[in-house]
C-alpha cells in the first residue's frame, strides 16, 4: 500500500489514510513505527485483528477510567470506542476509493458525538471530537484553496 511517506501523490485519499492512522494511533497509543509492528504486521491490521470484540485489550491505558467500577457506569462507552475504531480502518482501507471520505467522516463524528460524548464525560477533556472535526476541516480547506 502507497501512501505519502512512500511516494505516492497528494490527494484526499491520501489525507483519509492518515487521519486514519492518527485516529488508530491515538486509540491504541502506538505509533505506527512501534518496534512491535514487525513481519507484515502494522497499526492496522493490529487493530483490525482485534476489531470489534477485543478492543479493550489494544485500547491505550490512559482512555481507561480510574475505577474498574466505573465500566458499570456507562456501556455506552464501548460502543462509542467500536465506532471511532471503526472511523480508523474505514479511513486506512487498502484501496483508496474505498475509504469513508472527509463528509461521511464528519457526519459519522457529529453523531457519535452526540450519541456518547454527552454521556460521557470521560471523551470531554480528550476532545476527540474537535480534534478530528478539526483535522478534517484543515484537510478540506487545504485541498480546496
Amino acid at each position: 500500500m502507497l501512501e505519502y511517506g512512500l511516494g505516492s501523490e497528494v490527494s484526499t485519499y491520501g489525507d483519509m489514510y492518515s487521519f486514519g492512522i492518527l485516529v488508530l494511533e491515538m486509540l491504541t497509543g502506538r505509533r505506527p513505527t512501534d518496534e512491535m509492528f514487525e513481519d507484515g504486521q502494522n497499526i492496522c491490521n493490529f487493530v483490525a485483528n482485534s476489531f470489534p470484540s477485543n478492543l479493550f485489550q489494544i485500547l491505550d491505558p490512559r482512555l481507561l477510567p480510574d475505577e474498574e467500577n466505573d465500566w458499570n457506569l456507562n456501556p455506552n462507552f464501548e460502543k462509542c470506542l467500536v465506532s471511532l475504531f471503526r472511523i480508523g480502518l474505514a479511513c486506512v482501507i487498502e484501496s483508496p476509493k474505498e475509504r469513508m471520505d472527509v463528509v461521511d467522516v464528519s457526519r459519522e463524528l457529529h453523531r457519535i458525538q452526540k450519541a456518547f460524548v454527552g454521556e460521557f464525560t470521560l471523551l470531554d477533556p480528550l476532545c476527540f471530537s474537535k480534534i478530528f472535526h478539526n483535522y478534517i476541516i484543515f484537510s478540506f480547506l487545504k485541498f480546496t484553496n
